[in-house]
């Protein structure tokens, strides 16, 4: 039988891009697929602009706390995406490790996060499709 797969998420503070790419799979994957998601350097809360842009398509990440990233969290993973965190993401045989380059949401207003919500949205959509077909 073939396991279900994992993807880990990681961005440098786990506050915008890697949060929603987590709420996005978890909403449209449901339990099919385990997802999380970590930082480099995590920040203290999550993106102000990132819980509104979610909020607005009707998911909400107000729950969700910025978690820093293990090699536990790696290793464990059948996929790691990366968005921006450099070499911080350590290196484990047998992980797919992907790089999405995506627009850094920090410091931005809604009107700047809604377009990398949107290219996270499509980028997961079809992340499901490979892992689940």
């Amino acid at each position: 039988m073939v396991s279900k797969p994992s993807v880990l998420f990681v961005c440098v503070h786990n506050a915008g891009r890697s949060q929603m790419a987590q709420a996005f799979l978890t909403h449209l994957a449901g339990d099919a697929i385990d997802v999380r998601s970590a930082g480099s350097a995590p920040a203290d809360t999550l993106n102000p602009a990132a819980i509104e842009a979610m909020a607005e398509i009707g998911i909400d990440i107000t729950g969700q706390t910025p978690k820093f990233l293990t090699p536990d969290a790696v290793e464990t993973c059948t996929v790691a995406i990366t968005m921006g965190c450099g070499d911080a993401c350590p290196y484990f045989p047998g992980v797919d490790y992907r790089n999405w380059e995506l627009d850094d949401p920090a410091g931005k207003g809604i009107d700047a996060v809604r377009p990398i919500r949107d290219r996270i949205r499509t980028r997961v959509e079809e992340l499901i499709t490979e892992l689940l077909t």
